[in-house]
């Protein structure tokens, strides 16, 4: 779909406004990227896409790169079982990514919440690993 090609060359140079970026689009840019590019490619072009996005409306400090690469790992991994297809289907298929708090089946608030966190990649404790969903 041209809007779908349109939307990512926009987002990967930056030029969407994080003030009207939805957890949606995150997840359907994600999508459209892992779909493009290998799973490292599209780490390093999305974070870049979104720090220049947050830099750009003077609040470098809300980018997260665990939530980001976690969410780009979930993602991946849901296109590798099959529920690729367009995006449509894919949301449909996993409506658990749509709820910005599926991470906390693997991270505890308190862990996402530390500096290190926000600046690299963390990989979950492994207390928080078996914790019921809800």
């Amino acid at each position: 779909m041209i809007a779908d090609d349109q939307d990512l060359e926009r987002f990967m140079r930056g030029e969407l406004d994080a003030t009207t970026f939805p957890h949606r689009e995150h997840v359907r840019m994600g999508f459209e990227m892992l779909r493009r590019y290998d799973f490292a490619a599209t780490a390093f072009e999305y974070s870049k896409a979104l720090r220049m996005m947050t830099a750009k409306i003077g609040k470098p400090q809300v980018f997260h790169q665990t939530v980001t690469i976690a969410f780009l790992a979930l993602i991946a991994e849901r296109i590798e079982s099959g529920n690729g297809g367009d995006f449509e289907a894919f949301a449909g298929a996993n409506p658990d990514l749509f709820d910005p708090l599926v991470l906390r089946r693997w991270y505890s608030a308190e862990q996402l919440g530390t500096q290190a966190a926000r600046r690299t990649f963390i990989l979950p404790e492994a207390a928080t690993m078996h914790r019921p969903t809800r």
